[in-house]
């Protein structure tokens, strides 16, 4: 069994940025996942972190990001979305800016995780360029027998009808499940949508978390409103299928009651 937790779309902005574009006050959501996840009994085996990184980009703010990752006592796996700007997360994470995507891999705690990135410069929408879908066939063939996770910011396009900023695009999701046919995939993780959600999509679910910034009223159904949430996944992967349990860490729920341990084991 391997236990890991999923948070996607911190949009971080330095306090001293002037960002005017969040919703809610990120660095310091971002610090209480991270006490949250070190203070965890059954410690997770890592943490992922699906894109959207930052709000704007800026050097600044992937630094922040980076220092408060730093405290985080398990391994974590980073990936980029729409939000982020390649050379600013190269500078900061990497060997120096570049206009590279980036893309990993790495086998741990039993799992082959897999990370495409899945922006595209100065776009909402995805995709998946050549490079990566070449990177992507050795990866798969470099550990054909172990079970695979694929970390990706934008979501394939499970519905035609959708909205197209939404997802990757046809062409990508095409190819994409051309190439995980009949591949040990367990599972996809996603962001960018801001709602927690779950498709099965030939087989495979996708999970995509709703992020730490903001969340979409689901009943609204002609404009896009934009309401106060944030959590994160609690995933579970055993040979018998991958789970997952959302956890709303905003707004904060108000406790009604408790009920101690003891009186639970007699409820069998």
């Amino acid at each position: 069994m391997t236990r890991f937790v999923h948070i996607t779309d911190l949009h971080v902005s330095h306090p001293d940025s002037g960002d005017p574009g969040l919703h809610s006050d990120t660095p310091a959501r971002l610090k209480r996942v991270v006490e949250i996840v070190n203070a965890m009994e059954a410690r997770p085996d890592f943490l992922i972190a699906s894109g959207d990184l930052t709000n704007r980009g800026d050097e600044e703010s992937y630094r922040l990001v980076k220092s408060t990752l730093a405290a985080l006592e398990v391994p974590t796996i980073l990936a980029l979305g729409n939000h982020d700007k390649r050379p600013g997360f190269h500078e900061v994470f990497g060997e120096g800016p570049s206009d590279r995507p980036y893309y990993h891999q790495a086998v741990i705690a039993g799992l082959h995780v897999i990370t495409l990135d899945t922006s595209i410069p100065d776009r909402v929408s995805g995709r998946i360029c050549d490079e990566q879908f070449d990177f992507l066939k050795q990866a798969l063939a470099a550990e054909p027998d172990a079970p695979k996770l694929l970390v990706m910011h934008h979501p394939p396009r499970v519905d035609p009808d959708g909205l197209p900023w939404g997802s990757i695009d046809m062409a990508s999701t095409e190819r994409l499940g051309e190439m995980i046919a009949g591949r040990p995939v367990i599972g996809i993780l996603s962001g960018h949508i801001h709602i927690n959600q779950v498709n099965h999509w030939h087989g495979v679910p996708i999970l995509v978390a709703s992020g730490q910034h903001s969340t979409v009223d689901l009943l609204e159904r002609r404009d896009l409103k934009i309401v106060e949430g944030g959590g994160l996944g609690l995933c579970v992967w055993r040979p018998t299928g991958l789970s997952v349990s959302f956890v709303p860490l905003a707004p904060q729920s108000e406790e009604i009651g408790v009920i101690d341990r003891a009186r639970l084991l007699k409820f069998s």
